[in-house]
């Protein structure tokens, strides 16, 4: 009886032991961005922080992480959207900040991704507006888009939701690989080479202020383009989710007008493989006061990340909202 007594005691040690590793075991999420000076990078950085609740952290009401509890979530560079989305398809990323054209031609397998659908893709929020910035040296002008043929032009860096969309808009000026010299770059080495003589003019879409154009301006200088109303409905009508939007002026130095440009909106995408439970999780940690402190105090564009513009777009762009998600929303009264 006394053996049985001590073989009981060590099972339920044991089983406590289990109980107590298994609550301590960290989940990791890999959250994919973009290039270190562009905007995906530091948003994501800040969502993963968020969202974050390691192990052992101090409660959130004692001043400590108020994310996920046992989540590590980790911002990691990438080249952005097209990467992202793909290996969150494929199992690589838990998650993925990604333009909204791309995603969705993505998710359907239409346009420059015909017959290869990606359909485990699912949305958690509408962060902020990308702009799509025309970059060229200070003082340089263009007629028009039509311009850049024969001349040397970035068209950001390969797996890009923004070289996705500058190709098929540049086609309707008869602008292509055929008659421009491309460079595959990411928004640094745009700059620099930008800076250095070696391109004429580079295409980056990116939340503003973006870090390496806030440099370039600030030493060699640099001039947008501002497209004109006809230009900018022409694009609507090629890639529909860009829109109409507009550079303040001053946002970078040397720039004192408006620029004109079309936006497209950057998405907070997930696999539907993840768990309902861990993706209600994650959207309630992405809302909740800490989070909102973290991005208010980050970059400029942390404070148009909000619930109350979250879902805008959702409905018309054909990608499911990921049910987790979908959960939040609905007890948070931001949907019917």
């Amino acid at each position: 009886m006394a053996l049985m007594k001590k073989m009981a005691v060590a099972a339920l040690a044991t089983a406590l032991m289990a109980g107590t590793a298994m609550a301590q075991s960290p989940t990791f999420f890999r959250i994919g961005t973009g290039g270190a000076g562009g905007t995906y990078f530091p948003i994501g950085g800040t969502i993963a922080n968020g969202i974050s609740s390691p192990p052992g952290s101090r409660p959130c009401e004692e001043g400590g992480q108020c994310g996920v509890p046992g989540l590590i979530a980790i911002a990691q560079s990438t080249t952005a959207s097209v990467f992202n989305n793909a290996a969150v398809q494929n199992g690589e990323l838990e998650a993925g900040l990604a333009a909204a054209d791309v995603t969705r031609e993505m998710y359907l397998g239409v346009g420059t991704f015909e017959g290869k659908k990606h359909d485990k893709l699912r949305l958690v929020a509408n962060l902020f507006p990308e702009d799509l910035h025309l970059v060229m040296p200070a003082g340089a002008t263009l007629d028009g888009l039509g311009d850049l043929a024969g001349k040397r032009v970035g068209i950001a860096q390969a797996g890009s939701g923004t070289q996705v969309a500058v190709l098929k808009m540049l086609e309707e000026w008869g602008v292509n690989r055929d008659n421009m010299e491309e460079a595959e770059l990411n928004n640094s080495q745009s700059a620099e080479r930008l800076a250095d003589g070696q391109l004429d003019a580079f295409f980056y879409a990116a939340g503003w202020p973006v870090a390496a154009m806030v440099q370039l301006a600030s030493t060699k200088g640099m001039t947008l383009y501002s497209f004109s109303d006809e230009e900018m409905q022409k694009i609507n009508d090629v890639v529909p989710a860009y829109i109409p939007s507009k550079i303040p002026g001053g946002v970078y130095e040397g720039i004192d007008d408006d620029t004109m440009t079309p936006a497209v909106s950057a998405y907070l995408v997930v696999s539907s493989d993840l768990s309902d439970d861990l993706v209600y999780g994650i959207t309630k940690a992405l809302w909740n006061d800490n989070t909102r402190n973290l991005l208010d105090n980050g970059h400029a564009k942390g404070k148009l990340i909000r619930p109350e513009t979250a879902l805008n777009g959702v409905d018309s762009l054909g990608v499911p909202l990921h049910p987790g998600a979908e959960r939040f929303y609905r007890e948070a009264g931001l949907l019917k």
